[in-house]
C-alpha cells in the first residue's frame, strides 16, 4: 500500500502480462450500445495451438475463454476490448483482490461481549455420577404398600421383626441362640 499499489501481487503481475499480450490481438465491435466483441488472437502463444477468436460481452463481464467470469479479473481478451473503446480496466477488478480489503481479513475485530462458562455443563467434581439417562413412562413404578417381610411376605414389617421368624424349619434366630 504504501508503494501506492491498489491490487495484490499475483493480480497485478497477471495484468501486467494480460496487457503485453492485448497488443498480440484483433478486436472487432459487434455492438457498442451492448458492450459486445470479438476479439481474434493474432499470434499463437503456443506453437500446437492455433489461433483462437473470442466472444466477450462487457456488458455482463463475460468472456468465451472463461477466465473473466472465473477469476473475477479480466483477461487478454477483455482488456484488448477494453482497450479498444478506452475504458479503464481497473474497475472491473473484483474487490477480493484489493490490498485493502486483503487486509480487512486479518484484522480481529474487538469483542463486545464477555464470554460466560455454562456452569450446567460442569462435571461434577466429587460424589456419585449422575444418570444421564432419560426417563419416560416406562420407568415410573405402581404404588406398593412399602417393603415386605421376607419371611412371611406381609408388610408391616421386616425380617427382624417378623413373628414367624422362629417357626419355619431351618430358620436360626440372629443371637444365634434357639
Amino acid at each position: 500500500m504504501e508503494a501506492r499499489h491498489v491490487f495484490v501481487e499475483h493480480v497485478r503481475d497477471v495484468m501486467v502480462a494480460n496487457h503485453r499480450m492485448e497488443r498480440s490481438m484483433n478486436v472487432e465491435i459487434y455492438s457498442r450500445r451492448l458492450e459486445t466483441f470479438q476479439v481474434s488472437e493474432t499470434i499463437s502463444r503456443r506453437p500446437d495451438i492455433p489461433t483462437r477468436s473470442y466472444g466477450v460481452d462487457l456488458w455482463n463481464r463475460q468472456c468465451e475463454c472463461r477466465r473473466f467470469e472465473t477469476l473475477h479479473y479480466p483477461c487478454a481478451h477483455v482488456m484488448a476490448a477494453y482497450a479498444k473503446v478506452n475504458l479503464d480496466v481497473e474497475q472491473y477488478v473484483d474487490d477480493v483482490y484489493t490490498l485493502e480489503r486483503t487486509l480487512r481479513v486479518w484484522e480481529v475485530p474487538p469483542t463486545t461481549f464477555e464470554l460466560l462458562p455454562d456452569r450446567g455443563l460442569r462435571r461434577n467434581p466429587r460424589g456419585r455420577p449422575q444418570s444421564s439417562r432419560i426417563r419416560n413412562e416406562m420407568d415410573i413404578r405402581e404404588k406398593s404398600d412399602g417393603k415386605r417381610c421376607g419371611i412371611c411376605r406381609l408388610s408391616g414389617h421386616s425380617r427382624n421383626k417378623c413373628p414367624r421368624r422362629n417357626f419355619h424349619v431351618g430358620q436360626s434366630s440372629g443371637s444365634g441362640r434357639n
